[in-house]
C-alpha cells in the first residue's frame, strides 16, 4: 500500500506531538477515513520523512505522534532544473506546476512574456500564488518528494533575465533549432524557459538570445504550451538527471 504523506509548515522531530493543518485532516479522517493508529508520513520540505502515528481524529482535526528518527527521502534529482514558465490560463497553469513537480524540478519561475494572456493584477497574484503553493504541496505528498519547489513570484521574462544568477545551461524551446536534448552536453543544472500558448515572440527571442540562452527543438510537432515543458524535463531527466 502505498504510503499516505502529509506536509506540515513546522519543525518536525522525533516525539513531538502535532496537531495537523485543517486540510490535511479532513483529508485523512474524512476521505480516506483513516482511525487514530493510522501509520502516515509527515514532511516539512526538508528534504526528509517522518513517520508518524494519528493519535485521534475529530470533526475538528486531527493530531499525530512523530514517531522514531526522520529517514531522508530519495526522490530528487541529480540534475537542478528550474523551469521558467510563461503563466498558462486557469486549470493548465496547475497541471504544469502539479507535473513539473512530479518531474522533480528545483525551482518554478513563473514570467509573463509578450504574448501571455494571464494578468495578475493587485491581490490577485498574491491569491493565485498561494493557490499555486498548495498544487506544489499536494504534489509533493503523491509523488514520495520531501523538498518543495522553489516557486517565485510571478514576473516578466526581462527582469528574471536581468536578475536571476545563472545556474548551469540557458535553454529556451524553439521549434526552429537543430539542437536537440541528445546533442547537449552533460548538464548539472539548467533553467528552460517555455513560452505561452502563442509562442514566443521575437524580441522575446531576441532577449533571450542575448542572455545567452540556447534553442532546443523536441521533434516535428509543435507542442502546446502544458506538454513542450514536460516533455523537455522528461527528456532532461532521462539523458542528465534521473538515468
Amino acid at each position: 500500500m502505498r504510503a499516505i504523506r502529509v506536509h506540515v509548515e513546522q519543525p518536525l522531530a522525533a516525539g513531538a506531538e502535532i496537531s495537523l493543518p485543517a486540510g490535511a485532516g479532513e483529508h485523512l479522517t474524512r476521505v480516506l477515513r483513516l482511525a487514530a493508529g493510522a501509520r502516515v508520513l509527515l514532511f516539512n520540505g526538508d528534504g526528509h520523512d517522518y513517520p508518524a502515528t494519528l493519535l485521534d481524529t475529530t470533526r475538528n482535526g486531527a493530531r499525530a505522534r512523530i514517531e522514531g528518527a526522520q529517514a531522508a527521502a530519495a526522490a530528487e534529482s541529480a540534475l537542478a532544473l528550474t523551469l521558467v514558465q510563461s503563466i498558462a490560463r486557469g486549470e493548465k497553469m496547475d497541471w504544469i506546476l502539479q507535473k513539473a513537480t512530479e518531474l522533480g524540478v528545483a525551482r518554478i519561475v513563473p514570467v509573463f512574456t509578450a504574448r501571455t494572456e494571464v494578468r495578475l493584477d493587485g491581490g490577485r497574484g498574491d491569491k493565485r500564488l498561494a493557490h499555486w503553493r498548495g498544487v506544489i504541496c499536494a504534489a509533493c505528498e503523491q509523488c514520495g518528494r520531501a523538498r518543495l519547489p522553489q516557486l517565485d513570484a510571478p514576473q516578466p521574462l526581462a527582469h528574471w533575465l536581468a536578475t536571476a544568477a545563472r545556474e548551469g545551461s540557458l535553454l529556451m524551446l524553439d521549434p526552429q533549432s537543430s539542437t536537440r536534448v541528445r546533442d547537449l552536453p552533460a548538464l548539472s543544472a539548467a533553467q528552460l524557459v517555455i513560452g505561452p500558448e502563442g509562442g514566443l515572440d521575437a524580441a522575446d527571442l531576441l532577449m533571450l538570445r542575448a542572455a545567452g540562452a540556447r534553442g532546443l527543438a523536441l521533434g516535428p510537432r509543435v507542442l502546446r504550451t502544458e506538454t513542450a515543458g514536460m516533455a523537455a524535463l522528461a527528456m532532461l531527466q532521462s539523458h542528465h538527471g534521473d538515468a
